[in-house]
């Protein structure tokens, strides 16, 4: 965003490692035999939560994550020098629209066991589009209650909220359903949105897209921004299947 939006990306929180550190650590199965379709946004396979699996450790999330330097197409994935996006700690009025502006355990319920951030963008274009990827795993049933807060989040607030920062605010005009990637039909349930959201100064519409993966204990959460008033039409679909892939290929 103009002058502030783009720091979301450009810091890193510590990343945060849960308690479940001894539980077992495989990852669980992603999604069932089901073969009612999960192609749009806020699509579930079956409308109930899976039994609780367990959560990934941090390592388990690293290796199913993007590494350092690893291409996605024209875009490149890199890790976050100090702290995460800094839009990780910004906060939502009313709070129920939290889930829509970060999900990290700092500002949101409940906490993740492990999470894992990278960014992935087009490393010469200094005003091109900034990709958030974030992996996160729960214990408990945590995933699903995170996807059922969004679900809730994207209808309640679908007329707007406020985005709180630490010294500005900015206001989103429209939280609207938009197109979630076809792998979301092999996942547990996948949410997408597009934001509307006025500049800090009030004179410009910005366009923001969000895009959550759950995948039974572990989400898969793409955040993509640009620092213009273009609209970038979504997540870059080649990102999001990438990521999903090296998921896949790490829960073996």
């Amino acid at each position: 965003m103009h002058g502030v939006r783009n720091l979301r990306g450009r810091l890193r929180r510590p990343v945060v490692v849960g308690m479940v550190a001894a539980m077992a650590l495989g990852m669980s199965a992603c999604g069932s035999d089901d073969d009612s379709p999960a192609g749009s946004a806020g699509a579930e396979k079956d409308g109930k939560a899976s039994a609780a699996p367990a959560a990934p450790d941090e390592a388990r999330l690293k290796a199913a994550s993007f590494t350092d330097g690893e291409k996605a197409g024209t875009y490149t994935a890199s890790e976050y020098v100090l702290d995460g996006p800094l839009g990780d700690a910004y906060t939502a009025v009313p709070d129920g629209c939290q889930p829509l502006v970060s999900l990290s355990g700092e500002v949101s319920d409940p906490d993740p066991a492990a999470e894992v951030q990278r960014k992935v963008d087009v490393p010469d274009e200094m005003l091109g589009v900034t990709v958030d990827v974030t992996l996160r795993s729960y214990a408990s049933g945590g995933a699903a209650t995170v996807m059922k807060a969004l679900d809730k989040a994207g209808r309640d607030c679908a007329g707007g909220f406020t985005e709180q920062r630490a010294v500005a605010a900015a206001k989103y005009l429209k939280a609207e359903p938009a197109k979630a990637p076809a792998f979301a039909a092999e996942a547990d349930e996948a949410k997408a949105y597009r934001f509307t959201i006025l500049d800090v100064k009030g004179q410009q519409k910005l366009y923001e897209y969000l895009t959550v993966v759950r995948s039974g204990s572990t989400t898969l959460s793409f955040r993509a921004e640009i620092t213009s008033t273009e609209d970038i039409g979504g997540v870059p679909p080649e990102v999001m299947a990438a990521q999903w892939a090296k998921f896949r290929a790490a829960k073996g």
